[in-house]
């Protein structure tokens, strides 16, 4: 009769001193932890794509085959299909502020990236074309290009703005709901910044890049679109308004004696407080421009075009490109193909004599997105979401003292 409570008893006893143990080992992990609860753990950026690897899809690919076999289904039905703005052509009102805005803090950006470059120094690797941003270029060895050193170090040359804000191109479309450029047409459709199409896809009216805005909505009868609109509006006679291509020569003559956006005088930590909120308003409104509008990217390379669909171009010499025929494997694009973070490593004191990283403490160096860097070293305020890319969580030991920790 004894056995079973006997046996209770014992139970207890262990699951207390587990539950003890456990204590202590908390309590001794958090007494000699480096971190504290109000600094954000590390972020580990995802590794180095390699050239066979396709980019991650934005949607599985179940998904992906489940909305094939649907929309299939629903063209074998001679119906109409209800479309929504933009599916149907016309504006979303409500992100047409937005692309304004994204449009203004793009100008805004490169002014301010342009008066800080004044007094930050930008380097990049010859081989490898690693960006580097600080007076003194860092000492990890990491240059894995073809023809780099044995010792891997790398070749620092003077960088400039396409360095740590990479252009991306994408064709202009008069209308984004014809048909896709062809390759016979790659010299006769202008390229433009990715980000400046996808605004004036989503509102942004200039007259260099001219766009089609229509006043009726696009029906779909059976999978195919049906516009009652004629190509060009009804008042058009002469042809002088309307040029889909050839801006450039137009923008040449319109930007005779424009002053740049930027001719107030904040000094260099203001210029740089302005830029980093431009950065990130950029982003934050592209983010929410590409929940409606879509941006298509190819799997392989960094070919980005703006509209529903991709283009035609056989252009792509990514991996196993020949199997395409030049042409791309398109997938639906993030953020980050539309505006591309350039990673470098970041300095923890730039001003205090840590301006020179080395390759033996590398694994304590943290990383930032070039433009914030640049920023960051003007003395601009960066914000809690940094933390975690700038390693805030872990002490930086000295070279010394690198073999004894643990």
């Amino acid at each position: 009769m004894l056995r079973r409570p006997k046996h209770r008893f014992m139970k207890h006893c262990e699951q207390l001193a587990a539950n003890v143990a456990l204590s202590h080992l908390k309590y001794s992990i958090v007494l000699f932890s480096t971190s504290s609860g109000a600094l954000s753990e590390h972020v580990e950026l995802p590794e180095r794509r390699r050239r066979s690897e396709r980019k991650p899809l934005v949607t599985s690919i179940n998904e992906l085959k489940r909305a094939g076999r649907l929309q299939r289904k629903l063209r074998r039905d001679v119906r109409e299909i209800i479309l929504k703005p933009p599916e149907n052509g016309l504006l979303v009102k409500n992100l047409i502020p937005v692309a304004h805005r994204v449009y203004d803090a793009r100008e805004e950006l490169y002014d301010c990236v342009s008066l800080v470059m004044k007094n930050v120094h930008v380097h990049v690797c010859r081989s490898c074309k690693e960006a580097c941003v600080g007076e003194f270029p860092h000492q990890i060895r990491s240059c894995y290009a073809a023809g780099s050193l044995p010792t891997k170090e790398h070749h620092w040359v003077p960088g400039g703005i396409e360095h740590i804000l990479p252009a991306v191109d994408s064709f202009h479309l008069y209308d984004r709901l014809g048909r896709a450029v062809s390759h016979e047409e790659i010299l006769q459709v202008d390229r433009i910044p990715a980000i400046v199409e996808l605004c004036v896809q989503a509102g942004k009216d200039m007259p260099e890049y001219p766009t089609k805005r229509r006043e009726y909505p696009v029906y779909s009868i059976a999978g195919k679109l049906i516009d009652f609109e004629r190509k060009y509006p009804r008042d058009f006679s002469s042809g002088k308004d309307i040029e889909p291509h050839g801006f450039w020569l137009r923008k040449k003559d319109n930007e005779d004696g424009v002053t740049p956006s930027s001719s107030r005088d904040d000094g260099l930590q203001g210029t740089a407080q302005r830029g980093l909120s431009a950065w990130e308003k950029m982003r934050s409104g592209a983010i929410q421009l590409m929940q409606k509008y879509a941006v298509q990217t190819c799997g392989y390379c960094p070919e980005v075009q703006v509209g529903p669909k991709g283009h035609r171009a056989r252009i792509c010499q990514a991996y196993k490109h020949q199997m395409r025929a030049g042409q791309h494997a398109w997938q639906t694009a993030t953020v980050d193909d539309l505006v591309p973070p350039v990673y470098v490593w970041h300095v923890p004191e730039p001003r205090n004599g840590g301006g020179i990283l080395v390759h033996e403490l590398r694994r304590y160096y943290g990383k930032l997105p070039a433009v914030v860097e640049l920023f960051a070293q003007a003395s601009a305020q960066l914000g809690s979401e940094y933390g975690g890319l700038m390693r805030q969580d872990v002490a930086l030991p000295g070279l010394d003292e690198e073999k004894l920790v643990v």
